[in-house]
């Protein structure tokens, strides 16, 4: 059966809200099956690169990720431990990402936790090349598609998801709006929230399609 509502997704692979919001979100798209689909589009939080980011100040930084887990146990977060990083910008991320779901619906969700995990619990670096390159492997893609990724078609099209979002009215991340409408619901919503909000479109949905 194809899907009859259509979320579309604003995220950014930096944001921590954005782990909390796409943890709920997998949550409800399991619960109501494959009468919803979720399109996950880029937003940069970071989109020009920032080399030289102060390492001690970023640490400092991801200890306000304690709070979001608070938030969300099901999205764990580690303060950053590593040497590398801080990410130089969000572009790098999203168009792995992006290739990733250009092999299908499974490789894309696989790509989107490994990234989220390996930032947020791992402390690797998503903008480094070799890093996101390692991401990919251990999410068992191919390994001859991760080349995509570098594509200028799509790193053109990282942009104009952020541009689309902009229009949209996206003052930051997550951000969701149901494809059909012009307006997003900007923020990570409890998971009741996105609930209620795809039950109702569907039956919206439904009784559309029966008046019709």
């Amino acid at each position: 059966m194809p899907p009859i509502v259509r979320l579309v997704v604003y995220s950014d692979f930096l944001c921590p809200w954005c782990w909390n919001a796409a943890t709920r979100l997998a949550s409800v798209h399991q619960s109501l099956g494959p009468a919803v689909a979720i399109e996950w589009k880029s937003y940069l939080l970071r989109p020009q690169p920032e080399p030289g980011r102060d390492l001690e100040k970023f640490r400092a930084y991801t200890q306000g990720w304690l709070r979001v887990a608070e938030d969300e146990p099901r999205a764990p977060f580690v303060p950053w431990a590593s040497d590398a990083g801080p990410p130089s910008h969000s572009v790098p991320a999203h168009s792995v990402a992006k290739a990733a779901r250009a092999l299908g619906e499974d490789a894309g969700a696989r790509m989107r936790e490994r990234l989220f995990r390996g930032y947020f619990t791992e402390s690797r670096d998503i903008s480094d090349r070799a890093t996101l390159a390692a991401l990919w492997r251990e999410a068992g893609l191919d390994a001859a598609a991760f080349a995509a990724s570098e594509d200028p078609a799509t790193v053109r099209q990282v942009f104009a998801d952020h541009e689309e979002a902009l229009a949209f009215g996206a003052t930051g991340v997550p951000a969701a709006r149901l494809a059909e409408h012009d307006f997003v619901i900007v923020g990570a919503q409890p998971e009741a929230v996105y609930q209620r909000w795809l039950t109702r479109a569907l039956a919206a949905a439904d009784q559309s399609g029966r008046a019709d």
